[in-house]
């Protein structure tokens, strides 16, 4: 064989085994068709500026891009997962994620593959933890509202009405006016209603109940984009039992009406039992008990953290304490 027919069979060889190696290697960083022909849509979202994605407190939504007669976008699916993958027809959509008051939307074309998107959102986030002398309060007792500040209004736009403790809450930049109320939980420690123990009738139990206590917080908080901000709101309050006694320590009396008020006469709250308990911020107050239709008062003070029994003495002085107001908030 001649020089020159040697050297066309070598790239002959060549070129037939470049042709099968290129046949039976897998296309590089192709999509994978999705079964069915359906289209398979992950989702993912980051605050911006930010490249972990959010974990939790996000709702999504994928409308129809067209819109309906009555201008409207059908809602074809949903979901509360952080990292979301959903089947769906191909075709045209409009992806919605929402963290918080925070929210992001994109156009997306899907054909039979998959594919996957992540939403930017030009948001902060924000989360609120509350003290008393310095120990933590437990998440269920704390109210939060948000507002959106105007002028010399910080409670100009009330945003976020229910907002939890130690949740991530998602805001748009900007400052924000908090409001922090201690919640009280009285459940059993009231009496039942005079009705019921007139009657004769056996008393049911007095179902759990909260009340808001007058130690309340309020901050001004600025939110950036991007970061999550961490508040720690300090209350100054503290638990305190109250009881009507013959003498010091002791025995409290049965059915009794506790009215506490503020050294100004404004009505706190008003309570039956022989020993009930309440929340009160810092503070002088005043206590008014009646017991066998008379009437006995203290003056007492609140320091924050101290927990503390507050004892009225049942010694008639010839006066009669103040009458709080008919229309006091009963516990029965």
């Amino acid at each position: 064989m001649s020089l020159i027919s040697k050297l066309v069979a070598r790239i002959v060889f060549s070129a037939t085994l470049i042709l099968s190696l290129a046949v039976l290697a897998p296309a590089a960083q192709a999509d994978p068709p999705s079964a069915d022909g359906q289209a398979t849509l992950s989702l993912s979202a980051v605050l911006a500026g930010q490249s972990a994605p959010l974990t939790g407190g996000l709702k999504w939504r994928v409308f129809k891009a067209n819109p309906e007669a009555d201008g409207s976008h059908e809602l074809i699916q949903e979901s509360n997962v952080a990292y979301p993958t959903l089947t769906l027809p191909p075709g045209d959509y409009v992806v919605h994620v929402s963290f918080g008051l925070a929210s992001a939307a994109k156009k997306l074309t899907l054909g039979p593959e998959v594919q996957s998107q992540q939403l930017s959102l030009a948001a902060g986030a924000l989360r609120i933890e509350g003290t008393v002398s310095d120990a933590p309060i437990d998440h269920s007792l704390l109210s939060l509202a948000i507002y959106v500040p105007e002028g010399r209004n910080p409670q100009s736009k009330l945003v976020y009405a229910k907002a939890k403790a130690g949740d991530i809450i998602g805001l748009p930049e900007g400052t924000y006016h908090i409001v922090s109320t201690y919640l009280d939980t009285v459940s059993g420690r009231f009496m039942p209603s005079s009705s019921s123990a007139t009657s004769g009738k056996s008393a049911a139990p007095v179902p759990p109940a909260i009340f808001p206590s007058n130690s309340i917080v309020n901050a001004d908080i600025r939110v950036a984009a991007g970061k999550l901000t961490d508040v720690t709101l300090r209350h100054r309050c503290a638990t305190l039992t109250l009881k009507l006694v013959n003498k010091p320590a002791g025995e409290a009396l049965a059915n009794t009406t506790f009215t506490v008020l503020t050294p100004g006469g404004d009505v706190i709250r008003e309570l039956i039992g022989a020993f009930p308990s309440l929340v009160l911020a810092e503070g002088e107050y005043v206590v008014v008990a009646r017991h066998d239709a008379k009437t006995y008062q203290s003056t007492f003070s609140v320091q924050s953290g101290m927990d503390q029994d507050v004892e009225v003495p049942a010694q008639e002085n010839g006066k009669e304490g103040p009458r709080p107001d008919a229309n006091v908030l009963r516990s029965d």
